[in-house]
C-alpha cells in the first residue's frame, strides 16, 4: 500500500523529470531559432548543438525509465540523473563561454533536487562537487586578466548552491515529518472509525440513525434483529416506516422530541421492544438516534433483581427465625428429660420437637438457596465435554440422545457444575415430554456459534408439544 510520503516523493521526482525535459527542450529550440545566439553556443556552437540534442534524448529516456513509483528509493538512479544534469549543464556553460550567459543558475535547481532526493551528506557532497567543477571550469576558460572576477562569480554561485542545498534539505525534512505525522494521525483516525463501527455493529442494543425524513443513515445487526428485519438486505437510504410499523411511534416522537424518553412498542409479530430516542444536531440536518432493546429481556432483568432482593430478605427472615426456634427446641429437649412428665405432656413435647425439626429443615433449605456458591469458570470444549456428559447421563437413564456440533464453535468459560445442573434439568424435561407425546425417550442436542451475536449456544430439542403460542 502506497503511503502519502511515498506518493509525495514519487510526485516530486516526476515533476523534476518533466522540468529537465522542459529545460532541455527550451534551450535547444532557442539555440536553433537563434533567439539567444549572442549567449548560447557563443564559444562553440557545434558542441552546444550536440550536447543539447544529447541532453534532450537523456531527459526523454529518464522520463520513461524512471516510471517505476519506487525509483526515488534508488540513490544510484537519482545520482545518475543528477550527474547527467551536471555534465550536460557544464558542457553547455563551457560552449557558451562561461557563467556570463546565465546558464550557471540552472545548477541551483539540480542542487535543490539533490537535497530532496539524496541523503544529507550526499546532497552536500553533490553541492560541493558542483561548486568545485564550476570553479575549475571558470579557471580553464577565463583569460588570466579576468580570472579574479570570474572566480568571484563562480564562488558566489557555489555559495548559492550550498545555501540552496541546506535550505531545501531542511524544508524536505519538515515536509516529510509533517507528512508522516499526518499519515499516523490518519491511520489512527481510521482505526478509531473502524473500532467504533465494530463496537456499534456488535452492541447488544440496537442502533438506528434516521434523517429528518426517517430515512436510515445507519443501522446495526442488533437493530435488524430486534425489528425482525432480514440481515442480508441493505436498508440504508430507505424510509424506516416503509419496512416497519414504527410510523405512529416516530410521529409521536417528532411531535414531542424529548431525548431519553423511552417508549414500548409492539411489533406486528407481537414482539415488544423498547425504544429510546435522541436528537443530534449536525451542520447539515438533525438526526434521530433510536436505541432499541428487547423489552422482554429488560423485564426479565428487572424480575431477576426483584428475585435477588427477595432472596436476601428471605435469608434474613430465616436467620431471625432460627434463633428463637433453636431456643424452643432446646427447651423442649430439656423438658422431655423430666421424670415428672405425664404421658399426655410427653406426646405434646414430641409434636413440638417434630415440627421444630421440620421448620429447621425449611430454614436450612431457604438459606442454602440464598447462599449461592461462587462460580469457578474454566475453559470447556463442548465438542468433547457434551459427549462425555451424554455418556454419563445415559448410563443412569436409558434414552436415545443424538448430538451434533458446529466445527467453528469456540471454547466457552463456565462452571462445569452449573452447566451439568442446567443440562440435567433440560434432559430430564425433554425426555419426559418426548415420552408423553411421542412414546419414545429421545432428544437431540445441537451446539455451535450464533450467527446473530457470535455467542455459543446449546439447543436441547425434544419431541413434546412445545410451548403454547400464547405463552
Amino acid at each position: 500500500m502506497t503511503t502519502n510520503t511515498e506518493l509525495y516523493n514519487y510526485t516530486t521526482l516526476r515533476v523534476y523529470l518533466y522540468y529537465r525535459l522542459i529545460v532541455a527542450s527550451v534551450l535547444y529550440m532557442m539555440f536553433e531559432a537563434g533567439a539567444s545566439s549572442s549567449t548560447f553556443g557563443l564559444m562553440d556552437p557545434t558542441l552546444f548543438r550536440i550536447v543539447g540534442i544529447g541532453y534532450l534524448v537523456v531527459t526523454l529516456a529518464s522520463l520513461v525509465l524512471l516510471f517505476d513509483p519506487y525509483s526515488y528509493r534508488s540513490n544510484l538512479k537519482i545520482s545518475a540523473v543528477l550527474l547527467s544534469d551536471l555534465a550536460a549543464l557544464l558542457l553547455l556553460i563551457h560552449a557558451s563561454g562561461g557563467l556570463a550567459g546565465g546558464l550557471g543558475y540552472l545548477l541551483i535547481f539540480t542542487a535543490a533536487a539533490a537535497s530532496m532526493f539524496l541523503p544529507g551528506r550526499l546532497s552536500l557532497a553533490y553541492a560541493a562537487l558542483v561548486s568545485i567543477l564550476v570553479i575549475l571550469q571558470t579557471l580553464f576558460i577565463t583569460p588570466y586578466k579576468d580570472v579574479v572576477k570570474a572566480v568571484f562569480a563562480a564562488g558566489n554561485l557555489g555559495f548559492l548552491l550550498f545555501i540552496t542545498a541546506i535550505a531545501f534539505r531542511y524544508l524536505t525534512k519538515k515536509i516529510q515529518t509533517s507528512t508522516q505525522e499526518a499519515e499516523e494521525k490518519s491511520a489512527y483516525a481510521k482505526q478509531l472509525v473502524k473500532l467504533a463501527q465494530l463496537i456499534v455493529t456488535r452492541m447488544q442494543t440496537g442502533i438506528a440513525v434516521l434523517t429528518e425524513n426517517n430515512e436510515i443513515e445507519l443501522i446495526n445487526e442488533s437493530a435488524l434483529q430486534h425489528l425482525d428485519l432480514i440481515k442480508q438486505n441493505s436498508y440504508l437510504g430507505k424510509n424506516i416506516t416503509d419496512i416497519t410499523d414504527l410510523e405512529d411511534t416516530l410521529a409521536a416522537w417528532h411531535m414531542q422530541p424529548i431525548s431519553g424518553l423511552a417508549r414500548v412498542h409492539k411489533l406486528k409479530g407481537k414482539k415488544e421492544i423498547r425504544i429510546n430516542f435522541a436528537l443530534v444536531e449536525t451542520e447539515s440536518t438533525p438526526l434521530t438516534i433510536l436505541y432499541i432493546d428487547d423489552y422482554r429481556t429488560l423485564v426479565q432483568q428487572a424480575q431477576q433483581l426483584k428475585l435477588a432482593s427477595l432472596g436476601r430478605l428471605t435469608a434474613s427472615i430465616a436467620h431471625e427465625i432460627r434463633n428463637p426456634l433453636g431456643a424452643i427446641s432446646h427447651a423442649a429437649q430439656l423438658l422431655s428429660e423430666s421424670d415428672n412428665l405425664a404421658n399426655e405432656d410427653a406426646r405434646f413435647l414430641e409434636i413440638i420437637l417434630q415440627h421444630s425439626q421440620r421448620v429447621n429443615e425449611i430454614i436450612e433449605n431457604t438459606m442454602s438457596l440464598s447462599k449461592r456458591k461462587e462460580a469457578k469458570a474454566v475453559s470447556i470444549d463442548l465438542k468433547e465435554w457434551i459427549p462425555q456428559f451424554i455418556e454419563e447421563y445415559s448410563a443412569a437413564t436409558p434414552c436415545n440422545i443424538d448430538y451434533q456440533w458446529n466445527q467453528d464453535q469456540e471454547n466457552i468459560k463456565m462452571d462445569p457444575t452449573h452447566l451439568r445442573q442446567v443440562l440435567t434439568n433440560l434432559f430430564d424435561n425433554g425426555l419426559r415430554y418426548s415420552m408423553e407425546a411421542a412414546g419414545r425417550a429421545e432428544i437431540h442436542v445441537r451446539s455451535g456459534m450464533s450467527k446473530y451475536d457470535d455467542t455459543t449456544f446449546i439447543d436441547v430439542i425434544d419431541f413434546g408439544p412445545g410451548v403454547p403460542a400464547d405463552k
